[in-house]
């Protein structure tokens, strides 16, 4: 074991929830951190979640729930394909975790007798969502953000604002293999710099970008995630990507209504008669078809995002009941009294109004799903630990001892290059096939706060010092990059608009292909004509052409480079499609509809051969001992239109 190192150095590259917690974490325990952001760090893409933050409080225990009912969820909602450990350490941390984001400030709502107010999500019966409005995500960012402003003023963090992630600097080979800091760039004067560092924590968030339209932000590419796959880092899961059952489909993007909207109360329908075209305010009850309602009774609107993604899809694309002939659906909360609603939804009725043109107080909705969120990213370990079982929150456990995470362990969340840790989205650790909604927030927080101990403790003890490694393995990374820079701006050619070479064009195909073959609904005959075409478009990418050659704020060269990399990436995550033979949650296969636990109860895990450019496969296990598996059931009945009813009450 090395000396303890007193003066060493991370680098968090991501300024969203998860790196913000991280800057938290570390800067508490004296260790200077470097927080890298493509944007402003209040501009992450942390800051659009919208609905809330799961966890359990003693209001939600007087309902019956508890941390291990959480980690229940969870695990049943993703089916079963997350590591239960990481779950298991996540779930019981959450409620100290609201209490800490409490005390920072968050304006969680609250009830009349001043606790703070619970609102049902989907995938549970109980009320364990904690929210503030429809603008959680933004007030979380806030709150913590003031926290790593106090450390910057005292020295213990550097932003670096405005600055692109390019490469991992690694030196030696196989298990003696190490990340001793990255390669970034100055979007605004475009300088390439080396910056040193004992670890790196990866906390860039998701790739919705690969597919074209999404709700993600324009910086959500997953470039940096790509290019620590393509530096050794392996990548698991990547054919689990979540579409959410509702947005605003839009000409430029789709721009997310809350799974809050639902768990408020509203409900989604269509017109029972189809091609009725009639103003939705005109259709009586008798005469609408409440979907999720009809089908799933128990959980109604609340089943997980999955389900109600594939029904919504079905009700518009196979059996054409559309509204408008259109695939879109009515999302309804017109019915709900206006004041209760501005102040749980506020934020997204506004959102709706700005981009639809209608108020949502008095006309439903219309929405369609939308890729959301990724649940596979880089691979992560962690050193399992047993801890007594505590009968006071862990109802249904019947087991002296359970087993979680050891707390500080410095391999907890490290890729399989040691010194290189993912935290947040980009992490594939924590929702398996599919994510229950508001456990986002937590998993990112969780990662920043448990696993960041992990990385003080392994830069204290453990890691060699940078000023170990000869300035030579900088220098050349620096110039790797140099490299891959200008012959990119050499292409450069002014009013550039030939189709076969326009990267916005290219970007534009491989979007359109990636959402048709490998989103709701796959199969294998179609997602092998994707991967046809998406050859076709990484061939094409070799002879790209950017239009600005300038070397200021070119942000043409920005997004040409990610382009690069999220092709490699699509290769991932639709081989990864391809090879899993089964339907199991956000991945759902026609032409294999059952789960297959003794083939895929095993997590993928992409290795990228840098001779031939594509991924290899391997599979892993997945770590259990804590829930046993069991069919993933919510209830469903027919498909058909019975006659409708009022909502549930739970």
């Amino acid at each position: 074991m090395a000396a303890e190192n007193k003066n060493a150095r991370v680098i968090v590259v991501g300024g969203g929830l998860a790196g913000l917690a991280a800057c938290v974490r570390l800067a508490e325990q004296g260790v200077s951190v470097d927080c890298f952001s493509i944007v402003p760090v209040k501009r992450s893409h942390s800051v659009c979640a919208q609905g809330g933050i799961n966890a359990t409080n003693e209001i939600a225990r007087q309902q019956g729930f508890s941390e291990w009912m959480h980690m229940d969820e969870t695990l049943f909602g993703g089916d079963f394909l997350a590591d239960q450990p990481p779950v298991y350490e996540m779930t019981h941390w959450a409620p100290r975790i609201i209490d800490l984001l409490d005390r920072m400030g968050v304006p969680f709502n609250r009830t009349p007798e001043g606790q703070r107010d619970l609102r049902l999500f989907g995938g549970s019966l109980f009320k364990r969502t904690h929210f503030s409005g429809a603008t959680t995500g933004q007030q979380l960012m806030y709150a913590l953000d003031e926290q790593v402003r106090r450390y910057e003023a005292e020295g213990k963090v550097a932003k670096y604002e405005s600055w692109e992630f390019l490469w991992p600097i690694t030196r030696g080979e196989g298990a003696e293999r190490r990340c001793v800091g990255i390669v970034a760039q100055d979007l605004r004067t475009m300088q390439i710099r080396a910056f040193p560092a004992e670890a790196v924590i990866m906390a860039t968030g998701g790739c919705g970008l690969i597919f074209g339209k999404s709700t993600n932000s324009v910086m959500c590419t997953g470039g940096a995630a790509a290019r620590c796959y393509q530096a050794g880092a392996w990548y698991a899961n990547g054919e689990m990507i979540q579409v959410h059952p509702t947005a605003i489909p839009g000409a430029d993007k789709c721009r997310l209504m809350s799974e809050s909207a639902r768990g408020e109360g509203g409900r989604v329908w269509v017109p029972a008669k189809k091609g009725d075209t009639r103003d939705p305010r005109q259709i009586p009850e008798n005469e609408r078809y409440y979907l999720l309602e009809e089908r799933y009774p128990k959980y109604g609107n609340l089943v997980p995002r999955d389900i109600a993604s594939r029904e919504i899809f079905s009700v518009c694309v196979d059996d054409h009941m559309g509204v408008d002939g259109r695939n879109q659906v009515y999302l309804d909360l017109s019915f709900k009294d206006r004041d209760e609603l501005d102040r749980k939804l506020g934020g997204i009725l506004e959102i709706y109004e700005k981009f639809a043109g209608e108020d949502p107080h008095d006309v439903p909705m219309k929405i369609f799903p939308a890729v959301h969120y990724t649940m596979g990213g880089l691979w992560t370990t962690f050193t399992p630990q047993e801890r007594p079982a505590d009968p006071r929150q862990d109802l249904n456990c019947g087991r002296d001892t359970v087993t979680g995470m050891k707390f500080g362990a410095a391999n907890t969340m490290m890729t399989n290059i040691t010194g290189l840790y993912a935290f947040g989205e980009c992490n594939f650790a924590y929702h398996g096939a599919t994510r229950l909604g508001a456990n986002a927030l937590l998993s990112c927080i969780f990662d920043g706060l448990f696993s960041g101990q992990g990385v003080v403790n392994y830069v204290r003890t453990e890691a060699e010092p940078v000023e170990n490694v000869h300035q030579s393995l900088y220098d050349e990374a620096v110039q790797q990059e140099h490299f891959k820079t200008q012959r990119l701006i050499e292409t450069a050619e002014a009013g550039h608009n030939d189709p076969a070479t326009n990267p916005y064009q290219i970007a534009l195909e491989m979007g359109d292909e990636m959402t048709a073959a490998c989103t709701v609904v796959k199969t294998g005959p179609r997602m092998e004509q994707a991967m046809t075409r998406l050859r076709e478009l990484q061939d094409r990418y070799q002879n790209v052409r950017l239009a600005d050659g300038g070397m200021w704020t070119n942000q043409n060269l920005s997004f040409t480079r990610a382009l690069g990399d999220m092709l490699i990436l699509a290769e991932a995550i639709l081989q990864g499609s391809i090879n899993r033979e089964e339907s199991r949650g956000s991945h759902y296969r026609p032409d294999f509809p059952d789960r297959d636990d003794q083939r895929f109860h095993k997590t993928t895990i992409a290795k990228f051969n840098a001779k031939t450019g594509r991924p290899d496969f391997d599979y892993r296990d997945v770590v259990t001992g804590l829930v046993k598996l069991r069919p993933r059931d919510y209830g469903k009945t027919s498909s058909e239109p019975k006659k409708s009813k009022e909502p549930a009450t739970v």
